[in-house]
């Protein structure tokens, strides 16, 4: 389960870059794309509430989950301005992208 999670929030990460190229040139992302990189993020952290249910999972897994958890908050507040039409502030999308790559990274040690 942690495999699949560790995948679907890749894809989502790959996702992620395009949409922070866009902001950080001054431009709105491309809506579609980010609304695929939302139900990636969100079914990725449905895996992980799975196997945390399960209850073998390991503490690392449990602070993984934490920081995606507090990434995809921050996703929230990056999507309030991009349906308001507006460019978001640039360190929020640093922050949130370096959240979530601590998040991603604590996974994979988890996994290895």
């Amino acid at each position: 389960m942690l495999t699949y999670a560790l995948s679907v929030f890749a894809i989502a990460a790959l996702g992620g870059l395009v949409l922070a190229a866009h902001v950080l040139r001054g431009k709105l992302a491309p809506w579609a794309l980010s609304m695929l990189h939302a139900l990636l993020g969100a079914t990725g952290l449905i895996l992980l509430i799975v196997l945390l249910l399960q209850g073998s999972a390991p503490q690392r897994v449990m602070a993984g989950f934490a920081l995606m958890l507090v990434a995809a908050l921050g996703g929230f507040f990056l999507a309030s301005f991009h349906l308001r039409k507006t460019l978001p502030p640039k360190a929020v999308v640093i922050v949130h992208a370096s959240i979530a790559v601590i998040g991603f990274l604590t996974l994979l040690s988890a996994a290895i």
